[in-house]
């Protein structure tokens, strides 16, 4: 396995970091329709299993390891440092509580969903839904930083992740 140098992530953290694009991504396109079904597994007091609900939970799963596979590289073998250039102080500080607000909802929405639907758990579902909407915002936010990097400040902060 390679670690991160000075100039980029490592080839396994590259590749857990866009499996999880990839399968947020599905996700949300696909396999976001889950409130009739949770409301059938309240009344039913089991869960309604689907084709959606399989794959949803399934996902959402993978989802869970992968972020703590990503937590536990990151742990041991770190990441490059900041990219020196023309970015402001605070660049570096809100790109770490962007991570920070990533990682807790890509760990936190997974286990909050199978919490919801296991045990029938009614406002665990719904800060499920609630932090769905959230983490799209805050993805948006972390593209969106990429592109302003790149192309207002002309940071390699993208050839790091690619």
């Amino acid at each position: 396995m390679t670690s991160p140098s000075t100039s980029g992530y490592s080839t396994a953290q590259k590749l857990l970091h866009w499996s999880v694009v990839i399968l947020l991504a599905v996700q949300y396109l696909f396999f976001d329709h889950m409130g009739r079904l949770f409301h059938q597994t309240v009344e039913s007091g089991s869960p309604v299993w689907t084709t959606t609900s399989t794959v949803h939970a399934l996902l959402g799963s993978t989802v869970l390891l992968l972020a703590l596979a990503r937590l536990g590289l990151r742990a041991r073998i770190g990441v490059p440092p900041a990219p020196a250039g023309n970015e402001p102080d605070w660049a570096e500080k809100a790109a770490t509580a962007t991570h920070v607000v990533l990682y807790l909802l890509l760990i936190g929405l997974p286990v909050g969903g199978l919490l919801a639907w296991f045990f029938g758990i009614g406002w665990i579902a719904e800060a499920h839904e609630i932090g769905t909407t959230v983490l799209l915002w805050v993805v948006g936010l972390h593209v969106a930083a990429v592109v302003v990097h790149h192309v207002w400040w002309k940071s390699p902060i993208l050839k790091r992740m690619i």
